[in-house]
């Protein structure tokens, strides 16, 4: 009898916890992720054997980054908690071309980046980890010494701005010939996603054929996009052509406005959220960034207002990690570097770590993977007034209220109970705090440049599913022990 109690209790128990475990991880979703985007030549230099005419001197010329240094830094952006990594284009391009914009093979890779083996091992090595790849994807221009600059059968697949020698991208056999390349890639590295950058005056039938053969070969890959001039509503044609994500280039100025220095209103940053919440139906396809190498570093606008960049990116890096958007964040952004436009802000890669800053997006990044209602959620403000900001993201019955204090004093905000289920408290999920009531309201404290993240949990604060699990262990452990005596005491007689 007690055998049966002790195998009913053990598997009651088993059932409770892959149960709770089940309902803690859902399946994972591209709105889950946080993207790194790097430039390779400039980020790590792993293989000193493709490092031929590298001048590191030169901003100009190739810095020797590759694909090996990439690998040899992948725990280095997994512990910081990044899921996903954008290449610039990796294609065999022209002199100078270290940005990958001016290819001339689309079939072979970078020489200066490594073989066609080594993305590989970078993708397996990627895939083992949990990590996807994305990789731009360059539908524009070639370099000026492609074979078609001189071919005369493929005068009618380019048309000339200057020198630079674009494509003609109406041309059905452009677009056929960009789509079997695109489609050969996919298939021999198993990379996850492509970035089709620029879609300003890219004709929306392109975007249709491109997106139709890639998919074709795998529903679930991932095509992002972006365009510095694109209205949301072109957006959403866009997406409804099957593009999966946009940048949202139109909340870049606001977020930059708002978070180099204090004392500055949110309230642009959410009026651009209503807008495109009207337009977009899932703000999970947008994706939100402060910068990228065709514009000066965020943090060059904390030294022209000379404020001291490591407050100000936690702030931002706050709002970034805790909005609906993909969070895509511009390498070496964790060490706060500083650069003008091109080449400034394309620098080689130093890894001279702002530790503290680091540390925080470690935090930040587990803090989103933990809390669906961070990529998936709802989004309501609930307070805003020059930088003392309120709001909340809710899924499933979760919530978490997001406190942001963008400003230079000390800041306290009292939020009525009744914005939430009664007999609630506000657990800090980056530091200690632990907000409670028994006014009717709660009294939020956020230091002067500082935030905190919030959990909306029973007033215990007790971890209920688990509290039960454990005590069914005990439960079965006692009655083990009993049985174990009872049979001994036996033995003894």
């Amino acid at each position: 009898m007690f055998k049966k109690i002790i195998a009913l209790t053990c598997i009651g128990t088993l059932l409770f916890s892959f149960s709770v475990a089940a309902n803690e991880k859902d399946e994972r979703v591209w709105k889950d992720e946080i993207i790194y985007s790097l430039i390779v030549d400039r980020f790590n230099n792993g293989n000193e054997e493709n490092d031929f005419d590298v001048n590191m001197q030169d901003p100009y010329s190739f810095n020797g980054g590759d694909f090996q240094g990439i690998i040899n830094k992948l725990d280095y952006l997994q512990d910081m908690g990044f899921t996903a990594i954008q290449l610039s284009p990796i294609f065999d391009n022209g002199e100078g071309g270290y940005h990958g914009e001016w290819v001339i093979d689309y079939y072979q890779t970078e020489e200066h980046f490594g073989t066609i083996e080594e993305l590989k091992k970078l993708i397996n090595e990627m895939h083992s980890r949990g990590m996807k790849l994305i990789l731009e994807f360059p539908i524009h221009q070639v370099g000026k010494e492609h074979p078609w600059t001189t071919g005369p059968d493929k005068k009618e697949w380019l048309q000339y701005e200057g020198e630079a020698p674009y494509l003609a991208l109406t041309n059905k056999e452009v677009q056929q010939y960009l789509i079997e390349a695109a489609l050969w890639w996919q298939k021999e590295t198993e990379l996850d996603g492509y970035f089709l950058h620029d879609m300003t005056d890219v004709p929306l039938s392109f975007v249709e054929n491109f997106v139709t053969g890639i998919k074709a070969a795998d529903p679930n890959f991932y095509i992002s996009a972006s365009g510095t001039t694109v209205s949301y509503e072109e957006i959403s044609n866009y997406l409804e052509a099957g593009i999966d994500n946009f940048m949202d280039t139109k909340l870049n100025a606001p977020l930059r406005q708002a978070f180099a220095q204090p004392d500055q209103s949110l309230q642009p940053i959410f009026e651009v959220v209503n807008e495109s919440k009207a337009t977009v139906r899932d703000l999970g396809q947008l994706s939100a960034f402060f910068d990228d190498r065709y514009m000066e570093r965020f943090t060059r606008d904390m030294v022209n207002a000379n404020e001291y960049p490591g407050p100000r990116w936690k702030l931002a890096l706050t709002y970034m990690y805790t909005q609906p958007e993909i969070p895509v964040i511009y390498y070496a952004s964790e060490l706060a570097v500083d650069g003008g436009m091109e080449p400034e802000n394309r620098s080689l890669m130093g890894f001279r770590a702002d530790q503290e800053l680091i540390d925080f997006i470690v935090r930040l990044g587990e803090v989103r993977q933990e809390q669906k209602a961070l990529t998936r959620g709802t989004m309501e403000v609930l307070y805003e007034n020059n930088g003392m900001t309120i709001f909340t993201r809710e899924y499933e019955g979760e919530t978490v209220v997001v406190a942001i204090n963008n400003t230079t004093k000390d800041q306290s905000v009292s939020i009525p109970v009744d914005q939430f289920e009664e007999d609630k408290e506000l657990r800090g999920l980056i530091g200690t705090d632990m907000v409670r009531t028994d006014t009717g309201e709660f009294n939020i404290f956020v230091g002067r440049e500082t935030s905190e993240i919030y959990k909306v949990v029973p007033k215990s604060g007790y971890n209920i599913p688990f509290i039960l699990s454990i005590f069914f262990i005990f439960i079965a452990f006692a009655l083990f022990l009993y049985i174990a005596w009872k049979r001994g005491k036996k033995q003894v007689s």
